[in-house]
C-alpha cells in the first residue's frame, strides 16, 4: 500500500535528488508550477514532463518520461488520476524509484502496479507539505 509513515517519507525526501513533475504548467496560479519552484529552491534538480510546453521555470520540458535525458529518482504526478496508468507504465520503464501522487491524485490499481514493480508509492499528498512539515 501506498507509503504514509514520517520516517519513510522523509527517508524519500532526503535520498532523493531528481525529480520529473510530470503536468508541469508554466502558469503562475498552477500548483504544479509553484510546487516545482519550491522543489528547484530546494536543491533538487527538477524536470518539467508536458507535452504543451518547450520550457518551464526556464528549464526544458520534455513531452514524456520516455524522453528525460538522466534518470529521475521521483515522478510526481500533477494529472487526472485517468492518466496516471500511462504515467507509471512510463515511471517502471525509466526505473524510477518513486511514485508520488499528488493531493486528489488517486489510482490505486496504477499504485499497485508500481509497487509491484519494485517502486515506492505515495498517493494522495503533497511532495511541498510533506517537505515543509519533514525537513
Amino acid at each position: 500500500m501506498p507509503v504514509d509513515d514520517d520516517s519513510t517519507l522523509r527517508k524519500i525526501l532526503t535520498e532523493s535528488k531528481t525529480i520529473a513533475v510530470v503536468g508541469a504548467s508554466d502558469k503562475p496560479w498552477r500548483d504544479s508550477r509553484n510546487i516545482a519552484d519550491f522543489l528547484i529552491r530546494e536543491g533538487y534538480e527538477v524536470i518539467p514532463v508536458n507535452p504543451n510546453y518547450h520550457s518551464v521555470l526556464d528549464r526544458t520540458c520534455y513531452p514524456d518520461l520516455k524522453s528525460l535525458p538522466i534518470h529521475v529518482d521521483i515522478v510526481d504526478i500533477f494529472r487526472n488520476p485517468d492518466f496516471v496508468d500511462e504515467i507509471v507504465s512510463e515511471a517502471i520503464a525509466v526505473k524510477a524509484k518513486t511514485i508520488w501522487m499528488q493531493l486528489g491524485v488517486v489510482n490505486l490499481e496504477a499504485a499497485r502496479r508500481a509497487e509491484k514493480a519494485g517502486m515506492r508509492v505515495v498517493m494522495d499528498r503533497c511532495i511541498m507539505v510533506d517537505h515543509r512539515r519533514l525537513l
